[in-house]
């Protein structure tokens, strides 16, 4: 009798677990994420062994090579391009719109956790990007709910592109946690750089009571040591498969901080 009453409450824990735990997982965000194929399963990428350690029952990723949190003058929706570099419409905000079309024609389940890795091309490419850092977070939310109305072309500094982007998955999902990443060092840009836009994105997520991981100074990557010799990426940006499986076992362990 004894053990039958423990099997049942033993049971009915793990449900709950299973329950309160995101079993439907979207990853947007540049090449590090895109790395990692659409259905995280390649090596290379950080997503896969995010996803075999967090065991979701789906986990796709909408990231793109050379997209950037910041839109520009020339940015508008555009779901079918898939260039690979750099690009007016290589931006985060038009992943968001590929999630939205996916859910909606049930071609993706709707998430309940969504992550969003990117910056790096932000700093990296600093010169496509000349509005990205012109602002701080604080006075990017003075716009409020006015930001809502804007075009994504009225909208180029990265402050404003991740409120943007945050409200619009927030008006989609509205039971979704959303977490933010910034980017990891890089030998293509300064350390002050990376720092200076994981700053941002940082002080956005506590205006947007959204929980943020800072991969510039908690992960593995140290871009001093990659120009030396490339210990976990395979350029000194992109991580190899040893690099991407230390960053996303450290990406696992902080989600389930934030989870608890």
């Amino acid at each position: 009798m004894r053990f039958w009453i423990t099997s049942i409450l033993l049971s009915l824990a793990l449900t709950a677990t299973v329950a309160q735990s995101p079993r439907r997982i979207a990853i947007l965000g540049d090449s590090n994420t895109w790395i990692g194929g659409d259905d995280c399963s390649k090596p290379k990428g950080w997503n896969k062994w995010f996803s075999e350690l967090m065991k979701p029952a789906t986990c796709h990723s909408f990231a793109r090579s050379g997209a950037t949190w910041t839109n520009t003058t020339l940015t508008k929706r555009d779901t079918k391009e898939n260039i690979g570099i750099l690009g007016d419409n290589n931006v985060i905000f038009n992943q968001v719109c590929r999630l939205k079309e996916a859910t909606d024609r049930s071609a993706q389940n709707t998430p309940q956790l969504i992550l969003i890795l990117a910056g790096t091309n932000d700093v990296w490419f600093a010169d496509k990007r000349p509005d990205a850092m012109k602002m701080t977070a604080k006075d990017a939310y003075a716009h409020g709910d006015n930001l809502k109305a804007k075009k994504p072309s009225e909208v180029t500094s990265l402050a404003e592109c991740i409120k943007y982007n945050v409200d619009l998955l927030r008006s989609y999902y509205p039971k979704a946690k959303i977490v933010l990443l910034t980017p990891m060092q890089t030998t293509a840009a300064s350390k002050e750089d990376v720092q200076k836009a994981g700053d941002i994105i940082e002080e956005s997520g506590k205006l947007l009571s959204c929980p943020v991981i800072r991969l510039d100074a908690d992960s593995i990557i140290d871009s001093k040591a990659e120009k030396l010799k490339h210990h976990y990426t395979s350029d000194g940006t992109h991580t190899n498969p040893t690099g991407a499986k230390h960053l996303g076992t450290h990406v696992a362990a902080e989600v389930k901080k934030i989870l608890k």
